[in-house]
């Protein structure tokens, strides 16, 4: 049975959100972003305590379908998930998630913002996840 951890890549904070073989996403916070190197080590405990066999992570590509300097620095972390743990990783497209996130939880204003950052990270991490779980689409690895 799949279980699951959402990921929405962040430099100062990474989203996290997990679904087990029920299929429902939960929101479950965020951990330092790739700027601090204990974040492997975080993801590696949640994997282990909820037993993750999945990971899906965000992939921001531009409006356009295009695929910018944020994806290629998502490509790399995917890279080094891959590499840290043997699981399967998905690219899912997050397009507008973290505005959804926002709406989703109320944060209209900038002091909101600040306040919940965590919680918008883990938020779009829900609906990455979602998407994933709903949909499927899946976006293949680039090819060099």
């Amino acid at each position: 049975m799949p279980v699951y951890l959402g990921i929405d890549y962040g430099t100062k904070r990474i989203g996290l959100a997990w679904a087990d073989e029920l299929g429902i996403a939960l929101p479950i916070g965020a951990v330092p972003g790739v700027d601090d190197q204990s974040y492997l080590d975080r993801i590696a405990d949640l994997i282990e305590a909820k037993e993750v066999n999945e990971l899906i992570v965000g992939y921001p590509i531009h409006m356009d379908g295009t695929v910018g300097v944020r994806a290629k620095e998502v490509d790399v972390f995917i890279a080094t998930l891959e590499k840290s743990f043997a699981m399967p990783v998905h690219r899912v497209d997050e397009r507008l998630t973290s505005l959804a996130a926002e709406e989703s939880l109320g944060v209209q204003s900038n002091k909101k913002k600040k306040k919940n950052l965590g919680k918008i990270d883990a938020s779009a991490a829900g609906i990455i996840l979602r998407d994933f779980i709903e949909n499927r689409n899946v976006i293949p690895p680039p090819q060099d």
